[in-house]
């Protein structure tokens, strides 16, 4: 049962990991009004935009996603860290 929970997370973490590269990947190629990308914008920017108040754009550039990305990984390792830790 606990191997199927951590598999759960990784999967997850990982499928989003996806959409947001997806999402950056349709920014540049595709209208904002497109159903898809609006469909991503709705998964992905609640959990941007409170990075991009404390990470602004440098040059231009958003590195939000990236930091989003970063944090989805560690959640994940901390995640499945503490639940090996209770399932031994």
């Amino acid at each position: 049962m606990l191997g199927l929970i951590i598999q759960i997370i990784q999967i997850t973490a990982s499928v989003y990991t996806w959409l947001i590269i997806i999402a950056i990947v349709m920014s540049y190629f595709v209208s904002p009004y497109h159903p898809i990308r609006r469909t991503l914008d709705g998964l992905i920017n609640p959990l941007l935009n409170p990075i991009r108040k404390v990470v602004p754009p440098l040059g231009g550039f958003d590195f939000s996603p990236i930091v989003l990305v970063l944090l989805v990984r560690v959640v994940e390792i901390l995640l499945v860290s503490v639940l090996m830790k209770f399932g031994s």
